[in-house]
């Protein structure tokens, strides 16, 4: 019922912008680098800070506790206010939050920073994915979405490497510098082609709490139920790899360059397949690519711990990198598919929480098991949430072809 909302919608406005989907996907780029740029440095500069190692782990982790509700809350805004506003407001957030990190002096600047990162942040990502979908026709948002996974795979790739040069080189205040200052270009960009995109307000009648209410339908949403089983999972096991996966192979007697490698093969193949795929999904249909994803993820997670070859391991993270370029396409449409423009900035807001929260607690549970059952222990438990998810997508496509079948013999 849904998707068919939105087809007629789509149906009734022009014809996609394809200048307009890629400006959004370049902005896309530069605002989700921010916190890549972060990620490799984040706890040595709360050490230098004087920060316990204690404290590290608060810092480090207190972006993601304030990021979960605010994807959620702002996603509600941007259905009320429009994503161009909000994207705008998310962009020059995000680039002040990472003016202030310069500023630190004591590691309580450094929370209270953190916390108002995470706020902004959690405008960026709702507000992009919504643009994305607004400005793709329904028989292309897996097209659409490849794009907006594509940015977001490359802001990982180039935000890891920069942040290591850079900090080396010119020490982590030009990290922080440099990128409020791309988070600024980015933010003239969009008030500069502002009025070139197409409006994206639509009057409801719905009261504020009204509104409210539709987070427990989204969550309970059949056709929204596989792309947030899905996310999540993927962002779990993500998240389990990147605390575990070092740790493994400096056992085997690598060393840091090996795991940079590693993660670069599978960032790599995770950008390289995601047009091809997402085109693909629109022909075949989302419930097959994504159980094609989820099947690759899990056979290569349960592969790592019987390897000790770093070429196979490369091998291993390419077919993994293969598989999560398979699932986020598909799943990323579905949302759009499965909600009509009036309630998309919430769905997509979930969509965010839900991958944020994934990351969150993969490294929580990954680091537990590690040091209670071992790492390879750990690692074997990293695809447990891509299986959960693999069950729930073909439990809804096996409901979903009964309901077809029966519609044919009526």
């Amino acid at each position: 019922m849904y998707a068919d909302e939105v087809g007629q919608m789509n149906n009734s406005t022009n014809p996609p912008e394809k200048p307009a989907l890629s400006v959004i996907s370049a902005i896309t780029f530069v605002g989700f680098m921010d916190t890549n740029l972060l990620i490799p440095i984040m706890s040595l500069y709360a050490l230098e800070l004087g920060a316990s190692v204690g404290t590290v782990g608060i810092i480090v982790g207190l972006y993601s506790i304030v990021n979960i509700p605010a994807n959620v809350f702002f996603g509600r805004l941007v259905d009320r206010l429009g994503y161009k506003l909000l994207l705008v407001i998310g962009l020059l957030g995000d680039a002040t939050g990472m003016f202030l990190y310069s500023l630190c002096r004591i590691p309580v600047h450094l929370v209270l920073v953190r916390i108002f990162h995470g706020i902004t942040g959690g405008i960026f990502g709702p507000a992009t994915m919504s643009a994305v979908a607004h400005q793709a026709a329904e028989s292309r948002q897996g097209r659409a979405m490849a794009f907006y996974g594509i940015s977001l795979g490359s802001a990982t790739l180039v935000g890891f490497g920069l942040s290591g040069i850079i900090a080396s080189r010119l020490g982590y205040n030009m990290v922080f510098q440099i990128g409020a200052g791309l988070l600024v270009g980015a933010a003239l960009l969009s008030l500069l082609l502002l009025g070139k995109w197409k409006t994206n307000v639509i009057k409801r009648e719905a009261s504020g709490g009204e509104g409210w209410g539709k987070l427990g339908d989204l969550l309970s949403r059949r056709g929204l139920i596989t792309p947030y089983c899905a996310i999540f999972a993927q962002y779990f096991s993500f998240g389990c790899i990147v605390t575990l996966l070092p740790v493994y192979v400096k056992n085997l007697g690598m060393d840091a360059f090996h795991v940079g490698m590693l993660l670069t093969a599978f960032a790599v193949m995770f950008i390289i397949v995601q047009l091809p795929l997402g085109n693909l999904s629109d022909r075949l249909g989302r419930f097959w690519l994504s159980s094609i994803g989820l099947v690759l993820g899990i056979i290569a997670l349960l592969l790592i711990t019987s390897l000790t070859s770093f070429t196979w391991l490369v091998v291993v993270m390419a077919i993994y990198g293969v598989g999560y370029g398979a699932i986020f396409p598909s799943i990323s449409a579905m949302v759009a598919e499965n909600t009509t423009a009036e309630e998309r900035g919430m769905a997509t807001g979930i969509f965010h929480a839900l991958l944020t929260a994934g990351v969150a607690v993969g490294a929580v549970i990954a680091g537990w098991a590690g040091d209670s059952l071992g790492v390879e222990t750990g690692l074997l438990l990293s695809p447990s949430m891509l299986v959960v998810a693999l069950v729930v997508v073909l439990v809804l496509m096996r409901r979903k072809n009964s309901v077809r079948s029966i519609d044919i013999q009526l």
